[in-house]
């Protein structure tokens, strides 16, 4: 890496993020790389690491080229490529909008969740459509320590495992991935929520992410624990055929989520652009090697 690469830094609901532009394609990120940016310690420091890319020049992206302009090219605080992350759609937004990419109003983000509508308002609030979500049936139980929870099992396009405690200090510190069974339920790891009541359609979540550990924040972890908190209340908009809506509290902020009764979901909340700058090619060889 003989230039200088540039990055920014941004947030939504604390959710953190290495946020890394490059419309072409051009840069080589392996694990290696993304996990020496993301280190709070040596490198930039984030949850993950937003690496933007016109749909058309990603060879995972190309099929939704003619949907999407832009791809979010999403990675793990650790390396790994995830399918999605709500968070991360809003701060992607964020940075189209900083960057002359796009205004207010509407626009299509391409990721491996499938293609994501935006809506970026005037107060400054983004709104994205996350999609249906999709809850596979059998039982899942979630424990730490020696308590243990049966678990609503949601996928939002990544999988979730939602469990109501009666208090979030149960959840442990969430350094490592909660244990949970069976193993057949999510052969690739799980986001696991633990939720608490509030008030009415009112929660509060803390959350281990596949990959990052706890973090502050996670939108399709928002969206999954509204998802599953409308099946425990009996407000499933399908069966009600009105819209539910939960707000959902989370360490860094509040997410407000709304299920609609042909199944789609939305998340609404902030997104900031907090620094930009320039990646040092040396040490970024040197760290990535």
């Amino acid at each position: 890496m003989s230039t200088r690469i540039a990055f920014l830094k941004g947030h939504g609901t604390e959710n953190d993020f290495v946020i890394v532009p490059d419309p072409e394609n051009a840069i080589d990120l392996t694990p290696a790389t993304v996990a020496a940016l993301c280190d709070r310690r040596a490198g930039i420091g984030g949850d993950g690491l937003l690496h933007v890319v016109r749909s058309a020049a990603h060879p995972e992206a190309r099929s939704m080229a003619d949907e999407a302009e832009w791809f979010m090219d999403y990675r793990n605080g650790d390396g790994s490529v995830a399918e999605m992350c709500g968070n991360g759609v809003r701060v992607f937004a964020r940075y189209l909008q900083r960057a002359g990419h796009v205004t207010e109003g509407d626009l299509a983000v391409a990721t491996r969740g499938g293609v994501k509508t935006v809506h970026i308002a005037k107060d400054g609030d983004i709104t994205v459509g996350m999609g249906r979500a999709r809850l596979p049936e059998g039982d899942v139980t979630v424990s730490v320590g020696e308590r243990s929870w049966p678990a609503r099992n949601v996928n939002m396009g990544n999988p979730h495992a939602v469990a109501f405690v009666d208090d979030l200090a149960h959840a442990g510190h969430l350094y490592a991935p909660p244990p949970f069974e069976p193993a057949s339920a999510y052969p690739d790891g799980v986001n696991v929520e633990f939720v608490v009541d509030r008030g009415p359609r009112h929660v509060a979540m803390r959350v281990h992410e596949r990959g990052s550990g706890e973090t502050r924040s996670c939108g399709t972890g928002a969206c999954a624990v509204a998802v599953a908190t409308a099946r425990r209340d009996g407000t499933d908009p399908a069966v009600t055929g009105t819209p539910v809506t939960y707000t959902v509290d989370v360490p860094g902020g509040r997410l407000v989520i709304t299920e609609n009764p042909d199944g789609s979901v939305e998340m609404t909340g902030p997104a900031v652009i907090v620094a930009e700058g320039e990646i040092d090619p040396e040490w970024l060889t040197a760290a990535a090697g």
